[in-house]
């Protein structure tokens, strides 16, 4: 087993690697970047006003390191679209909070384990009244419900197909998958469940086929020798846990914790634009709504959950894993390394791309749906 306490060189020279690799990706024409989120790591992470402009430091994640530090102005087309702090320490001014919230730029913290912590974001938040209205009244239709949460998972099973054609090498499990993908598509506009619990179990049925295709992916790994790693380690194995859990918090193999991170960066962008198109995030229609809850963000996160899986997948494909990507904590939860987790967000963050799929919605009554 690894030891909880990884080797500080090797340690250094992963750090060291993602780095690297993050570094010669972004090497682009300014012309041709996109406007994409900062990510932030380490320990000593540093956000203060500095005569007029947001500076930030960013943490230490090994030694040497030479940290990276930026300047942001008052109206800067530079600004990044958000800003993710993933996991780390470090301080933030309070002059910031009114910064950011004057530049509208959403200040999120993603913990280790993948939850979202904190999300700041615009003070100037309106509610759409029409939007809002549509979600009660769709939620508490029967019908307009299941309209809804049928489009919800065709899409995600849609998506679902392209990650499997995309991502997946062909297999038995391969081809089952993709029949049972058919299939359900095809029952949805046929023969479509008459209630949402027989919807969820459409889906689950179709999700652990899914899953399954994802058992004979190989995972590279170099240094093994040295550091040996869990045999359940040398591929993504059963996914058991992504099917009840779809990322479960405690992951105890590396890709499910890469999607903990994935399926949190992609809950944070949920979030910020559902407040920003005057929807109500708390109120779900196909997912529960209760008090504290983000049943709304969660009914979005749906039709892009494969996408995120895309986005993991292809990068555990085209990296050589190490051992001191990852620790084992006492309790047997597995922790990526910052370096890494940070990479793998600034490339989930292409494959997102500026905004979600839109929820299909009815803003006035007998009017058509669309994306409004």
């Amino acid at each position: 087993m690894i030891q909880a306490e990884v080797d500080d060189t090797a340690w250094r020279e992963r750090c060291s690697h993602w780095a690297s690799r993050r570094q010669s990706s972004n090497r682009r024409p300014i012309r041709q970047r996109e406007r994409t989120a900062l990510f932030l790591v380490g320990h000593g992470v540093s956000l203060r006003i500095d005569t007029g402009a947001l500076l930030i430091r960013n943490g230490f994640t090994h030694y040497p390191q030479i940290r990276e530090t930026y300047r942001f102005f008052r109206g800067d087309l530079s600004l990044p679209s958000r800003i993710i702090l993933l996991d780390g320490t470090g301080t933030i001014s309070l002059d910031v909070l009114s910064w950011l919230a004057e530049q509208g730029l959403p200040l999120i913290r993603i913990d280790w384990q993948g939850h979202v912590q904190t999300v700041l974001a615009n003070a100037g938040y309106a509610a759409n009244p029409h939007r809002l209205a549509w979600q009660v009244e769709a939620r508490a239709d029967p019908r307009k419900r299941m309209a809804f949460c049928i489009d919800l998972i065709a899409r995600k099973i849609e998506a679902s197909i392209l990650t499997l054609e995309k991502s997946i090498r062909r297999s038995p499990a391969w081809e089952r998958a993709m029949e049972r993908a058919y299939a359900d598509l095809t029952r949805l506009e046929c023969d479509p469940p008459q209630d949402v619990v027989s919807l969820r179990a459409l889906e689950a049925g179709c999700a652990a086929a899914y899953f399954r295709a994802w058992r004979a992916v190989p995972l590279k790994w170099i240094g093994t020798s040295r550091k040996p790693i869990p045999a359940s380690w040398k591929t993504i194995g059963p996914r058991t846990t992504l099917f009840r859990l779809a990322g479960n918090r405690h992951a105890a193999h590396p890709v499910n914790a890469m999607l903990n991170y994935a399926y949190a960066i992609l809950e944070s962008q949920a979030r910020i634009q559902l407040v920003a198109d005057g929807l109500d995030p708390t109120q779900g229609i196909m997912h529960e709504t209760r008090e504290g809850s983000s049943a709304f963000v969660y009914d979005m996160m749906e039709p892009e959950r494969p996408k995120v899986d895309r986005a993991v997948l292809e990068f555990v494909k085209a990296n050589a894993l190490h051992p001191a990507d990852f620790t084992i904590r006492t309790d047997g939860v597995c922790r990526l390394n910052p370096e890494m987790a940070r990479t793998l967000a600034l490339g989930l963050a292409h494959h997102l791309g500026p905004r979600l799929l839109e929820p299909r919605i009815c803003v006035s009554g007998g009017a058509g749906c669309g994306s409004d």
